[in-house]
This record gives structure tokens, C-alpha cells and sequence, in this order.
């Protein structure tokens, strides 16, 4: 299972077509907060996660994971990253960190080495 959280409704809708069309199973959610909610924090196998997303970010929800005890790899996208904020994402247990725009062949590189 791979579970989507960006706040962009056209994100998330192109990356589930395109992660379905490979034969992952996805499911999407419009911010960090309804992940958490979700029964699918416990099945999710993977996170692609915004980086900025109103309300909680995608740091922010890779920290709040880890405080529970619960450990997702992640990818996360982003168009206003550095390397300080790269470094930060990867200590909280991001896999990859992709620049928007990005191309589709490295987010499926990105998702199939967290997958296995």
C-alpha cells in the first residue's frame, strides 16, 4: 500500500493514476492530519508526502510517526527544497527526496527501493 498526502488535488490524482498503472495500490489523503486518521497508517508500506501542505508538513508528519513508535519509509516532494531541509527529512526517515517538478521514472526508483 502507498499512501499519497499532498494538498494538491491534481498531484494527487496524477500520482495515484500513475502509481495504479504500474500495479501499486494507493490511496490518497489531502493532508497529513487525515492519514492519521486513516486505518491506513497501519497497512501503509510507503509514504509519498508533500514537503509544505497547509496545516501539518511532511517533516512534521515523519516526526509525529516516529514519536509513536511507527516507522514508514518515505519519499518525499517538494518545490522549495535546500540541503539543510533534504538532510532533515532523511534523519526523520525519508528514503528520497524529490524536486518538483520531478520526473516519473525516479519517483518509481524512489518507491520500488523503500518497498524492498
Amino acid at each position: 500500500m502507498i499512501s499519497v498526502v499532498d494538498d494538491d488535488e491534481s498531484l494527487r490524482r496524477s500520482l495515484k493514476n500513475f502509481l495504479r498503472s504500474v500495479g501499486f495500490r494507493v490511496e490518497t489523503f489531502a493532508s497529513a492530519e487525515e492519514f492519521l486518521t486513516s486505518a491506513q497508517r497501519e497497512t501503509t508500506g510507503c509514504l509519498v508526502l508533500d514537503l509544505r501542505m497547509t496545516g501539518m508538513s511532511g517533516l512534521d508528519l515523519l516526526w509525529h510517526l516516529a514519536a509513536a513508535n511507527v516507522r514508514v519509509p518515505a519519499v518525499i516532494l517538494t518545490a522549495h527544497g535546500d540541503e539543510q531541509i533534504r538532510q532533515r527529512c532523511l534523519g526523520a526517515g525519508a528514503v528520497a527526496f524529490l524536486d518538483k517538478p520531478f520526473r516519473g521514472d525516479a519517483l518509481l526508483d524512489a518507491v520500488q527501493t523503500v518497498l524492498r
